[in-house]
């Protein structure tokens, strides 16, 4: 039996995974408050390993790489495993590759304007000048709109070859042409070439007036996590047993640990620069934990522990949007700080963020009970 044999997705109705709505819940528990509350706790304990793991919720200046910077690529990850069942079950209703590629190119759109407002809320539309246009939505909606074309031309092992390929030439690029006044094969903040692109054709302004993670140059190598998804996507469509698609999930992300790694002594691991060896690295990541979510939930049926995550990840969409215009942390303090109050400063914040959070995942609840999805 081939590979293609193995990884090809049946044409059908696919059952859909509590593992990746938990997953994506525990992606955005990170982004919608949880992180923060992390954060908060270093220096506070005096135990070692939580001073430790705050340390990671921060994201290095330039070079370099902590827990946090996983958060965004975990989520282009899972979205291109959303993708392989999506476009599998639109297929399987008769959809046509038109259709399909028309539905994924309204939702680009809509996921573009949502996060130019969400950047830039109130939007001068008077000054175009001075929006930032560049956005996690949009990369989102971009990416999938980009996979979606390939995930319905080219097979499980073609798109493989061409993500790499794709990494291979961002490298090469960033090694061989140079930057007037820097040189060639400059990554450094003020020289590399992805900045000196993006000051050139990215319209509006960018977050670090000369650089932006979100611009246009670093849309296509960050679309290689989304491309790698649809990977694990398949794999989980496969007609294999649980434990050998695991293992499939196991080993893709050893190895783009493991080349990560070593790109990393020539290419950097830079989420700025969306650099490959970032991007392997954190996709690597994301099919190992993808991995241990599917075994324990899907495959043991241990499900009732992730039903907490699965609250959240069943509406990503809704809470991101939400904690952008609702002041959680706000309603916290005016709720619970007669209560916290009495803590120490330092100690009342975490309290705060908390309870910030815990009313988050309340309003989620309350969404998951009256089945209210928010989709785009």
């Amino acid at each position: 039996m081939t590979d293609q044999n193995i990884v090809e997705p049946k044409l059908m109705f696919p059952k859909r995974l509590d593992s990746i709505d938990a997953l994506r819940g525990f992606d955005m528990l990170m982004i919608s408050g949880g992180g923060e509350f992390i954060h908060l706790l270093g220096g506070l304990t005096g135990i070692g390993i939580i001073d430790a793991i705050a340390g990671q919720f921060y994201h290095p200046e330039w070079h370099g790489f902590t827990f946090f910077d996983f958060i965004f690529p975990l989520f282009l990850f899972l979205a291109g495993t959303s993708l392989a069942f999506s476009v599998t079950v639109g297929k399987s209703k008769g959809l046509s590759n038109a259709n399909i590629t028309k539905k994924v190119a309204k939702r680009m759109v809509i996921l573009m304007l949502l996060g130019i407002l969400f950047k830039n809320a109130p939007v001068d539309i008077f000054d175009p000048g001075h929006i930032r246009y560049g956005s996690v939505l949009g990369r989102i909606g971009i990416a999938t709109f980009l996979v979606t074309l390939l995930y319905l031309r080219f097979s499980w092992q073609q798109r493989l070859y061409i993500g790499l390929g794709v990494l291979v030439s961002y490298y090469l690029l960033l090694l061989i042409i140079p930057v007037p006044g820097f040189g060639a094969g400059n990554l450094t903040f003020e020289g590399n070439l992805i900045g000196w692109l993006d000051r050139a054709i990215m319209p509006g302004k960018l977050k670090q007036t000369t650089y932006d993670e979100l611009a246009i140059s670093t849309q296509i190598p960050a679309a290689c996590l989304t491309l790698f998804g649809s990977l694990a996507g398949d794999i989980l469509l496969s007609d294999q047993q649980g434990n050998a698609k695991m293992k499939r999930l196991l080993t893709m992300g050893i190895i783009g640990i493991a080349v990560g790694l070593l790109w990393n002594f020539i290419f950097p691991i830079n989420k700025h620069l969306w650099s490959s060896s970032f991007v392997l690295l954190t996709a690597g990541m994301a099919s190992l934990l993808l991995a241990g979510f599917y075994w324990i939930i899907d495959i043991k049926g241990k499900r009732r522990w992730s039903f907490f995550f699965r609250v959240i990840g069943v509406n990503s969409l809704l809470i991101y949007l939400t904690t952008r215009f609702v002041d959680f942390n706000e309603t916290s303090r005016l709720l619970f700080s007669g209560i916290y109050k009495y803590a120490s400063e330092p100690w009342q914040e975490v309290f705060n963020a908390l309870g910030g959070f815990a009313l988050v995942w309340l309003f989620l609840y309350v969404m998951y009970r009256n089945k209210l999805f928010l989709k785009v």
